[in-house]
């Protein structure tokens, strides 16, 4: 009885709840500096470049130069056993006003499902265009560059927090994230496709949407990434979705590598 009246005491004693309340904070902030350790030593550096060679990180890309003072993000990287003409018209179709993004349709595509055909009217997507990053169309990419089976860049220039697309001609926003996307296709001597996606961003973010985005958006994108990739390998590496002939249109009115640089550049 007077060990069970101890221990009571012990439980009733501010102090003792204090070293105990101490203890379990102690005891959370080591585990929560392990993991951001963890994370950003192993994970992170792993995850920025993954499927990557050293010569595809240390490559210059078409586009690059679009984004005076811009750094890049990161890259990702894939192959596909399929040529280029056939993973290209899977990805100048992509748009949530149009076939999707191939990833988690619930999260980027209001639920509906990607389309898993090549639509020929959805191919002949020129510089210049707009295509829907929102299911409600009131958010865009501009499609920056595009060399046809090579190089499809798009551009997304949002005010932070609202992400609202901004003309970054113009005076820039006091907050804002511009960015690109970049699509880099390459033939193997196996007849497939070397599939880079990379991009450069510049901003000036509030601290808390820094925070946010190395830690959640980030890792968020790379898994959208990794389900993307797959989705195209399966599109495009099954035979059923050989297309007859390439649309007469597709790639029509497209000016040169060095044009596109020139007119997406921002003044």
């Amino acid at each position: 009885m007077r060990a069970v009246i101890a221990v009571a005491s012990r439980l009733r004693d501010p102090g003792a709840r204090r070293m105990r309340t101490t203890a379990r904070r102690k005891w959370v902030g080591a585990c929560a500096t392990g993991a951001l350790a963890l994370y950003a030593s192993v994970l992170r550096p792993r995850m920025q470049w993954l499927g990557t060679t050293k010569e595809e990180r240390t490559a210059t890309y078409p586009g690059d130069d679009l984004i005076p003072g811009a750094r890049r993000y990161g890259a990702m990287a894939t192959t596909i056993a399929a040529p280029p003409e056939r993973v290209w018209p899977w990805l100048v179709q992509m748009g949530c006003d149009r076939a999707g993004f191939y990833s988690f349709d619930r999260l980027d595509n209001a639920g509906r499902p990607s389309a898993d055909r090549i639509h020929p009217e959805w191919q002949n997507l020129r510089a210049g265009a707009r295509i829907a990053s929102a299911p409600d169309a009131r958010r865009w990419f501009d499609v920056a560059l595009l060399v046809p089976e090579q190089a499809l860049v798009l551009r997304a220039s949002v005010t932070v927090p609202a992400a609202r697309n901004f003309d970054p001609a113009l005076r820039l926003p006091p907050a804002y994230s511009d960015s690109t996307w970049g699509f880099f296709l390459t033939p193997t001597a196996e007849r497939h496709t070397r599939l880079v996606v990379t991009g450069m961003g510049r901003g000036k973010p509030h601290p808390p949407i820094v925070v946010a985005n190395w830690l959640f958006w980030d890792p968020a994108h790379w898994m959208m990434q990794l389900k993307q990739f797959a989705a195209l390998r399966r599109r495009a590496e099954s035979l059923s979705n050989v297309p007859d002939a390439t649309p007469a249109n597709a790639g029509a009115g497209l000016a040169d590598e060095s044009t596109l640089h020139s007119a997406a550049a921002p003044a």
